[in-house]
């Protein structure tokens, strides 16, 4: 079987360093190159310490050096907007876990897919863990009048509130509108939280956090508490596997969601 030739994009944050490391111990994957915005030298060492691969601060510098099949973003929402038609104008399937994207970034991601026919897979969180909250969020909106979101990141977490909350507070609000106290005075600006279709959304920003989601739903004489905690890095990484793997057969197709390839 060939390789799948990987370009990670924000190959230098954590995440990045944690997918090249991962990609490098996988039989039938092969990073090729890495892109980030911070300069350095032409060439990255793989943290498995047997080769380097090519460097660049652009992909469409980086592209004159390898050839890949897929670049996997785990940058920002600029860099990403930047990235993706780069990336479709030249063939390559694309693996999106930046989080900050909007509407119109999806809508230009399908149009990318359909004028290139390349496969697009983005995902708000590849947690098989939180995939699951996702799911079971959604069945449990239809039984409640109240929700509430708890989200946790480290201090370096640049979007609020995180991707996964929105695309939780999306799979509750998808079918009504929840009901919402709102306080009759408020010395605190803004102490109630963001709000989505009725859904108060609560973020908080502190070392010693890596994620949380919590969802907190209520009716007359009762609540129901789902979570999820991410423990480290590592637990994003079958799930972005998964999507490598997967998405050179949805070539023309953007596909958002790990619950697609899940089969929930």
């Amino acid at each position: 079987m060939t390789a799948v030739r990987v370009i990670v994009h924000g190959a230098m944050g954590k995440m990045g360093r944690e997918i090249l490391a991962t990609f490098s111990r996988t039989a039938d994957f092969e990073p090729v190159g890495a892109v980030d915005i911070v300069p350095g030298p032409d060439t990255l060492p793989l943290p498995d310490g047997k080769r380097s691969v090519p460097y660049s601060t652009s992909l469409k510098d980086l592209l004159v050096h390898c050839k890949a099949d897929v670049v996997v973003d785990f940058s920002n929402a600029a860099a990403c907007r930047a990235m993706a038609p780069v990336a479709a104008a030249n063939g390559l399937n694309l693996v999106i876990g930046t989080t900050g994207l909007n509407d119109n970034d999806l809508k230009t991601l399908e149009d990318l897919s359909h004028r290139y026919q390349v496969g697009i897979f983005a995902a708000p969180n590849f947690a098989l863990g939180a995939v699951v909250l996702n799911h079971l969020v959604h069945i449990a909106a239809r039984f409640f009048d109240y929700a509430e979101i708890f989200e946790a990141h480290h201090e370096a977490k640049i979007d609020s509130p995180s991707g996964t909350a929105l695309g939780l507070a999306r799979a509750i609000a998808r079918e009504k509108k929840f009901t919402r106290p709102r306080p009759e005075t408020e010395p605190v600006p803004g102490t109630r939280g963001g709000e989505y279709n009725g859904v108060s959304i609560h973020s908080t920003r502190m070392p010693g956090r890596l994620a949380q989601h919590e969802v907190l739903f209520g009716i007359a004489g009762q609540t129901l508490s789902l979570r999820h905690d991410t423990l480290s890095r590592e637990c994003y990484m079958p799930g972005i596997i998964l999507a490598a793997r997967e998405v050179e057969k949805q070539r023309g197709h953007l596909v958002v969601g790990l619950d697609k390839l899940l089969g929930i």
